[in-house]
């Protein structure tokens, strides 16, 4: 008996919809994309439930015949090709002609179209691929399409959506992927009935303002410097972020004819031009456009498109490079002369030799801010109050992360009577049976308050300091919407929060631990790191908050120690199950051993 067979059309779209369509997001990608492909110049985004009760977009594009109605939902129906030669010459957003057959194959859609030469629209309502209703309507010129109840015939995958405040963030991200690359088009992104974005055509640059600028601080825009670089090869234009504006909330987006995508190359070709300008740990942001001939890129690699492959990318990384130098080196080494009166310096371009990546090797604790001691050993007395910091309870969960070949340095238990002081203000030396033991001060603390912040959040212990005068921290629309998620374990740990307008929050008070900082940088940090690492579900962002707030409250490098205190440390850091390194990876001790130290002499 044959056992192989065709798939039905509608299993066919429901596998298909897997790499389409995998969240509410991809969903609102693929539509803004039909939109924007439809020439309209006016789009509004309406959700519900972030996406998986309602997502409606409805547009004023040039809307389609009662045949192309029909036709838009069969499996790779499209305009936008007809034969693969025209893969090598796209200019639209949208080719394959899959996305509205897999949403329409684990979503219930209706759909309303009219073009502008037509009387009457076409109503087309489809639920699980099979056409429920199709008939003429009255409705505006355009396309007013919605999707409700995302994954209603699969629940598995239903299943597995994060909470709506997580696809909520999907949502903006996958919002600001599109509206910064189309600043002549305006756009509205409303969420249960509440506008959260309303964007009108505007510059880029105001674009970029209207999204990511703060009323209440300066101008976002101005911290940011154009580049521009027009060759054979590549039109390059868009803005980086002055040195002196670098904060460690890095906005990383590239663009290539009119497309957002990921180049992890390109964006070494970036880092690589900040070098020696930026402190450890930080990112600069960037709003980089390219414009190629389609023949050079190759979109069609993954269905997201996200992914491009360029036919000449050592030479573009070049340019780049160049490009981001130059406008560094005009308009921040040297910001005292005006270059748009005196004329404007050439820098030349590095040669059309292949780019090779540079072997950077960085020190990981190297800060500019504090000078290093030239003394051996230390053991000064502080005046600053370090009893408030020691003070706090023993850490009742560990840093969990162990790492293969690290070997135990010393026991809880054992005797530290060999503290012999501190060197350079930066590490606590040790000896010890097997040698001598360097033990980096900041990491150790970083490890003990770790542990200790995530008992508090578990335990909701963290003990508040009120301040005098509430500060307020005005926040974008995605952000607005992490915090919301990490309310109660912020405040378990010791914030106490109010929200104040529907894009700001009033801080009243602070863990203690953090009495003597500004709370807005410490807050900024936070939701910045969260939203780098990705973290999605509970136990992942109280890790991150911990974390941050860790590294914010420990014991700076370059801070002289007294015995007891470092004694303190010593002994707290080995009471956790893990010591050798801190929760992000990073060693806090190493040992050195009387073998080494021997051959030396």
């Amino acid at each position: 008996m044959d056992i192989i067979h065709l798939l039905p059309d509608s299993v066919a779209n429901q596998i298909a919809a897997g790499e389409v369509i995998q969240r509410p997001a991809s969903c609102l990608k693929e539509l803004v994309e039909n939109s924007l492909d439809a020439g309209a110049s006016r789009i509004q985004v309406i959700v519900r439930d972030a996406g998986r009760t309602l997502l409606q977009v409805i547009d004023n594009g040039s809307g389609m015949s009662e045949t192309d109605a029909r036709m838009a939902f069969e499996r790779h129906a499209t305009s936008k090709i007809t034969q693969a030669q025209d893969l090598f010459s796209l200019r639209t957003m949208g080719f394959r002609g899959e996305a509205l057959a897999s949403i329409c194959a684990v979503a219930q859609v209706e759909m309303q179209t009219r073009r502008a030469e037509d009387e009457v629209g076409n109503l087309l309502e489809i639920h699980g691929s099979n056409v429920v209703r199709s008939e003429s309507c009255s409705c505006p010129v355009g396309t007013n399409i919605k999707v409700s109840n995302l994954f209603f015939n699969v629940p598995v995958r239903r299943k597995f959506l994060k909470t709506d405040q997580t696809e909520l963030r999907n949502l903006l991200t996958e919002f600001y992927h599109i509206v910064l690359v189309y600043p002549k088009v305006g756009f509205t992104f409303v969420h249960n009935d509440e506008i959260i974005l309303e964007l009108p055509a505007q510059s880029e640059k105001q674009r970029i303002e209207t999204i990511f600028g703060n009323p209440t601080r300066n101008s976002y825009t101005s911290g940011l410097v154009e580049i521009k670089t027009e060759t054979e090869l590549v039109n390059i234009h868009g803005f980086v972020v002055k040195p002196e504006s670098v904060t460690r909330k890095a906005e990383q987006y590239f663009f290539v004819n009119g497309r957002y995508m990921r180049h992890p190359y390109f964006l070494k070709a970036v880092q690589t031009a900040y070098t020696g300008m930026l402190a450890n740990d930080y990112q600069p942001s960037f709003f980089i456009y390219f414009d190629i001939n389609p023949e050079a890129i190759d979109v069609n690699i993954h269905p997201t498109k996200t992914e491009i492959k360029f036919a000449d990318e050592q030479t573009i990384f070049q340019i780049l490079m160049a490009s981001v130098r130059e406008a560094l080196g005009k308009f921040t080494l040297v910001p005292q002369i005006d270059f748009d009166t005196q004329g404007s310096i050439d820098i030349p371009l590095p040669s059309s030799q292949p780019a090779h990546l540079p072997q950077v090797s960085i020190d990981p604790n190297y800060n500019p801010f504090h000078s290093r001691s030239n003394s051996a050993f230390t053991t000064r007395p502080t005046s600053q109050s370090w009893e408030q910091l020691y003070n706090q309870p023993e850490p009742l969960i560990p840093a969990e992360k162990s790492y293969a070949g690290d070997k135990p340095l010393l026991t809880p238990d054992e005797d530290i009577s060999g503290l012999l002081g501190q060197y350079g203000g930066k590490y606590i030396l040790l000896s010890t049976e097997d040698g001598l033991l360097m033990i980096n001060q900041h990491r150790a603390h970083v490890a003990i308050l770790y542990a200790q912040m995530l008992s508090m959040q578990a335990c909701a212990q963290g003990v508040m300091q009120q301040l005098l005068f509430p500060e307020v921290i005005e926040l974008q629309p995605d952000e607005m919407v992490l915090i919301e998620n990490m309310l109660s374990d912020l405040r378990a740990i010791g914030f106490d929060l109010e929200q104040l307008s529907p894009n700001s929050y009033s801080i009243q008070g602070v863990p203690s631990q953090l009495a003597t900082k500004s709370p807005i940088p410490v807050l900024q940090q936070v939701l910045s790191k969260v939203r780098e690492r990705g973290a999605d579900t509970q136990t992942e962002w109280r890790k991150e908050i911990a974390l941050s707030l860790a590294e914010t409250a420990a014991i700076p490098n370059g801070h002289s120690l007294t015995e007891e205190e470092m004694r303190d440390i010593v002994q707290k850091l080995f009471k956790l199950d893990s010591y050798s390194r801190t929760p992000d990876g990073k060693v806090i001790a190493s040992c050195i051993t009387n073998d080494e130290i021997s051959k030396r002499f």
